[in-house]
């Protein structure tokens, strides 16, 4: 199933959720199969971004201005 990377507002990730990984503002969500998610700041949305397409539904970026199919 092919992931999607939409624009949302920052209201999606349920904001102040942050970093899965570091702590910082979230600024990416990422929805699993499971239906369980992620979240990252741009940061380290970044560096798993090859990672996280290979295991996600939909990836939300709160600052992105054009949605994108990956």
């Amino acid at each position: 199933m092919p992931q999607t990377l939409t624009n949302r507002s920052t209201d999606d990730l349920v904001v102040p959720f942050h970093c899965d990984r570091c702590g910082a503002l979230a600024k990416v969500r990422v929805v699993l199969a499971s239906g369980s998610d992620l979240v990252f700041c741009g940061h380290h949305a970044r560096e798993y971004d090859a990672k996280l397409r290979d295991i996600a539904i939909e990836i939300i970026d709160a600052d992105s201005e054009q949605p994108v199919t990956a």
